[in-house]
C-alpha cells in the first residue's frame, strides 16, 4: 500500500481507538502493529501531532484525547466508510 494511503487509514484508526481510550505513542504503535501497517514511532507521534493540529485530538503530558471535533470527524467517516465499503465490495457486473 501506498504510503499516503497508509496514513489515512492509519489517521482513521487512531481517531477510532481515541473514541475508545486515550492513546499514547507506545499504545498506538503496538495496536497499528497488530492492525498489520509497517510504522516507527516517529512516524506515530507525527500523526498524533497532525490530529492534535486538525483539532482532532488534544494532548497532555504523553496522552492523546479525542476532541468534540474528533468525534464528529469519526462520524462522518464511519458514514463514508460504509458507502465505500458497500461500493467496493460489490460483486462487478460485467456483459
Amino acid at each position: 500500500m501506498r504510503a499516503d494511503v497508509q496514513n489515512l487509514f492509519i489517521r482513521i484508526h487512531m481517531l477510532n481507538q481515541a473514541t475508545l481510550e486515550k492513546l499514547t505513542v507506545s499504545g498506538t504503535l503496538a495496536l497499528l502493529e497488530s492492525q498489520g501497517y509497517k510504522v516507527g514511532e516517529r512516524e506515530v507521534k507525527q500523526e498524533l501531532e497532525q490530529l492534535t493540529d486538525a483539532n482532532f485530538l488534544t494532548s497532555y503530558e504523553d496522552n492523546y484525547s479525542i476532541t468534540g471535533a474528533g468525534m464528529e470527524e469519526m462520524k462522518e467517516i464511519r458514514g463514508v466508510l460504509d458507502h465505500l465499503c458497500k461500493t467496493v465490495n460489490q460483486t462487478p457486473q460485467r456483459d
